[in-house]
């Protein structure tokens, strides 16, 4: 008998020990509502490049007699690359100059002195036919002499009018003196070419050429990178940037001018300035993404990027200092900008309409509906059915993040 009253006392027992629990409710994570920082970041991973990189070329063919930098090198403005032989050049202006020495010195005065002289030829045959044409009036000499002046006064006029155009094609400013200038001109201009210069200050990123190859145009001997510092949030860019291809869901946040932090695989813990600095106009449409531009910013404890390194981006999209936020598993029946919690008081649960603001992966930002000190359940320990009028449960406080990503 005393067996089976134990039995029933511990029957009641257990019965009364549920019926308490169902009485104080289940036993559920809580929160109460603070305010904290929070930021929308996007995260992608992009590579190192520089804004300007130009490629250096010979624009005649020749033979490179030496090359003044390599791979790493920095260069200034006007600092010599690369020097192609000149020999040939040289002999083809000298040539040519000669000539032109030759036609200003030389032939030109010759040619003058020959116009000179057939002028004189031709002056004195005419003299001669008209004395002769007048001693025949007189009866004095036979024609046929009278005939043969006027025959040597026509030839002296034809070689006058010969040198006459002789001399002019050699005169000053000529066909000729400004044919010899243009290839001499041209001759300085190719000789200039066979020294090439680097057209900007930066950085030696790739060689193609060793003395002694023969260059062409179109083949690239140098690639340099740009380096243009200038002041931005009191730091300098050098003309890096990070390039990423964000895909075109996560577009919309971003902006031009937003903060970026940037993590390069060879520095896993320093984290390097940026700023968003360009975005594609278009998208790829056989990735689904736009190319957006990071800018790189440095101080003297910046890390200096390699061309092709591997960064992580980190663009904070939006931020806000201080306000309060839940994390999105105590939000549920979210429709746009607005959703419900669950808000404990007097040991129950009640359903509360609330508006959201800024949101990311895991938080949301509450504008309206709660106030701070508030106690809210986590929204998934409920059934939707449960949460449509007050219910009592008993609560563990979860501990949120200070910093809310």
């Amino acid at each position: 008998m005393r067996i089976i009253y134990g039995i029933i006392s511990v029957a009641v027992c257990v019965a009364l020990v549920i019926g308490i629990q169902q009485w104080r409710g289940p036993l559920l994570p809580a929160l109460m509502v603070t305010k904290l920082p929070l930021e929308l970041r996007i995260v992608a991973s992009g590579e190192v490049r520089y804004q300007s990189l130009a490629k250096i070329g010979s624009e005649i063919t020749g033979t490179v007699k030496a090359r003044y930098v390599r791979e790493g090198d920095w260069v200034n403005e006007g600092d010599l690359l690369v020097e192609l032989n000149p020999q040939e050049l040289q002999a083809q202006l000298a040539q040519t100059q000669t000539l032109l020495q030759q036609l200003q010195q030389k032939t030109r005065p010759q040619s003058q002195a020959a116009l000179i002289e057939a002028r004189d030829i031709l002056d004195q045959a005419s003299r001669e036919a008209r004395r002769r044409e007048k001693l025949s009036e007189q009866g004095v000499i036979p024609i046929e002499q009278v005939e043969q002046a006027q025959r040597f006064e026509l030839s002296a006029k034809a070689a006058f009018t010969r040198t006459q155009i002789a001399t002019d094609a050699l005169a000053e400013n000529s066909t000729e003196e400004r044919l010899l200038k243009q290839r001499i001109a041209s001759a300085e201009l190719a000789l200039a070419k066979t020294r090439l210069y680097a057209p900007f200050k930066g950085r030696i990123q790739t060689r193609n050429v060793e003395s002694g190859d023969l260059v062409q145009p179109g083949k690239v001997l140098l690639e340099i990178a740009r380096n243009d510092s200038q002041t931005c949030q009191g730091m300098t860019t050098n003309g890096m940037e990070v390039v990423i291809a964000l895909d075109e869901k996560n577009f919309a946040p971003v902006k031009l001018g937003q903060p970026v932090k940037l993590i390069a695989d060879a520095w896993p813990n320093i984290n390097v300035a940026g700023e968003v600095g360009f975005i594609a106009p278009a998208v790829d449409t056989g990735r689904g993404t736009i190319d957006v531009h990071i800018n790189v910013l440095r101080d003297e404890q910046t890390p200096d990027f390699l061309q092709g390194m591997t960064v992580s981006a980190n663009i904070i999209a939006d931020e806000r200092a201080s306000t309060l936020v839940l994390p999105n598993d105590y939000v549920f029946n979210n429709r746009a900008d607005t959703a419900q919690v669950l808000l404990w008081q007097d040991d129950k649960v009640t359903p509360v309409d609330v508006t959201l603001g800024l949101r990311n992966v895991g938080h949301s930002e509450i504008v309206s509906g709660l106030n701070e000190g508030d106690i809210v359940v986590q929204a998934g320990s409920l059934t939707a059915e449960k949460t449509k009028s007050s219910q009592r449960v008993r609560v563990y406080f979860e501990q949120i993040q200070h910093v809310i990503r």
